[in-house]
């Protein structure tokens, strides 16, 4: 990617190397004689580096380092200097320099400074974007909202992207844990390695193994060729670990390992292979009944909740709901091009009235079908498919007079599933339950033949 350097340097050969490398890279260069000349055509160029020697006629490169530092802080400097006054090298570190090149200058040493100091500005971007979004009505992703306990959490993922320790997100399904991960990963300094992402509940234990740690061939039934797991692909980026409540005491077994000496063996393999990367995990369940319970182990949880990010409910932020709704009409507007812009105060109080037990994720369901269903530019209450609307339906006279855990379990399902309008890759989505979860349970509660599903929704088997 092109930058724009300025070379502040009174010998015309130092300019002459600078501005026929730099430009060669691809950059955009400016070579002046002078600090004063660079300080006067600084507001029109618009450097993102300067590039400055230490001593020149008039004034310094250290007195030139200082006022940028007072007026253009986020201008990087690097000083240039020779080995026998390495005490202006170091003063213009202190000063604030991003680093120093020291005479006479190899080609080889400016090319590794200076892409350090552009890949280090990337990420100064990427976390003064992330401090601002968190200061605004608006924050990353499906991550809006002014409520104190979100800003907490906004800031703790500008604080944990800089850092590789385990994280643990403990939240209800539908309030934005994978986008609290991404955005961790995304904002970090290995925003560049994969992030990749498996839900714990989607896949039996021995294809869970596989898919995290990969395979030989021959190792089972179906395994034709090798294939690499995704702590392999992620190399040293971030796995994240959806779910992580339900899996087994075998495999939690193994994902200690991993935490504890960055190894794994690949499925049938006697070889283990290491890993750099990063976990974070999520979970809705009660990981501290599991472990007295003994369904998980004590061990591997202390292992991952070195950082713990609790994210509240949206029933429980009630004051950021007018803020998601706005926020997310327009992006369902962009996405379904539907010139839908309003939420009139009925359709509003509506929303706020209701607890949302899918959380965020089930309002933006309930906003996108109302869009998609609207014929103005504003939303009606007859496409807002949510409380009332629903038991309308039926739903509510589904439930027996003792109102078992079964029960009202089987009118979750067939709300969400009224609600979706039978589509059951979109319940299994809100629910946060895997398709041939959902397809066993409303064969368990007689909800739906299943004759009726369509191949697509079919899972396989």
């Amino acid at each position: 990617m092109p930058h724009r350097i300025m070379v502040v340097d009174d010998e015309p050969t130092v300019r002459y190397t600078f501005d026929r490398y730099l430009t060669r890279a691809g950059h955009q260069v400016l070579t002046v004689e002078t600090a004063e000349d660079a300080l006067n055509r600084m507001a029109a160029f618009e450097p993102e580096l300067v590039i400055t020697d230490v001593r020149m006629p008039g004034m310094s490169g250290l007195q030139l380092l200082e006022k940028l530092r007072g007026n253009l802080p986020d201008v990087d400097v690097l000083v240039m200097t020779g080995f026998e006054d390495m005490h202006s090298a170091i003063s213009a570190i202190k000063a604030g320099a991003y680093d120093y090149l020291v005479k006479p200058l190899e080609f080889d040493q400016i090319e590794a400074v200076v892409a350090r100091c552009f890949q280090d500005r990337s990420v100064r971007r990427r976390m003064n974007h992330l401090a601002g979004e968190a200061a605004e009505p608006y924050a990353l992703n499906r991550l809006v909202g002014r409520d104190p306990r979100m800003i907490q959490v906004y800031k703790l993922i500008g604080q944990l992207s800089q850092t590789r320790t385990p994280v643990l997100i403990r939240g209800e399904t539908g309030t934005g844990k994978e986008v609290i991960a991404r955005a961790i990963h995304f904002n970090s300094p290995d925003a560049a390695e994969p992030f990749v992402g498996i839900n714990c509940t989607a896949l039996p234990e021995t294809l869970l193994e596989s898919e995290l740690f990969g395979h030989v061939r021959g190792s089972f039934t179906g395994a034709v060729g090798d294939r690499k797991g995704r702590f392999e692909i992620a190399g040293s980026g971030t796995v994240f670990l959806d779910e992580i409540g339900h899996t087994s005491l075998a495999f939690q077994s193994k994902l200690l390992r991993v935490l504890q000496d960055r190894e794994f063996d690949p499925v049938g393999s006697d070889t283990p292979k290491r890993t750099d990367a990063r976990v974070i995990a999520a979970t809705h369940r009660d990981i501290e009944e599991l472990v007295r319970s003994g369904k998980f182990r004590e061990d591997l949880y202390f292992r991952l909740k070195v950082v713990e990010i609790a994210v509240p409910p949206l029933r429980d932020r009630r004051s950021d709901i007018p803020i998601l709704a706005d926020h997310l009409l327009g992006k369902i507007a962009r996405e379904t091009h539907k010139d839908v812009r309003v939420i009139p105060d009925d359709v509003m109080a509506r929303l706020m009235a209701y607890d949302w037990p899918g959380n965020v994720r089930e309002l933006e369901n309930a906003l996108t079908r109302a869009v998609v269903l609207s014929r103005g530019p504003a939303l009606s209450n007859e496409y807002i498919a949510i409380g009332d609307s629903v038991a309308s339906n039926g739903a509510d006279s589904l439930i027996p007079e003792n109102d078992s855990l079964a029960a009202l379990e089987k009118v979750h399902v067939q709300r969400i599933l009224t609600r979706t309008g039978g589509n059951k890759q979109e319940t299994a989505r809100i629910l946060g339950i895997s398709r041939p979860r959902l397809y066993r349970m409303i064969e368990k509660y007689g909800l739906a033949p299943a004759e009726r599903a369509s191949a697509r929704d079919r899972p396989l088997t």
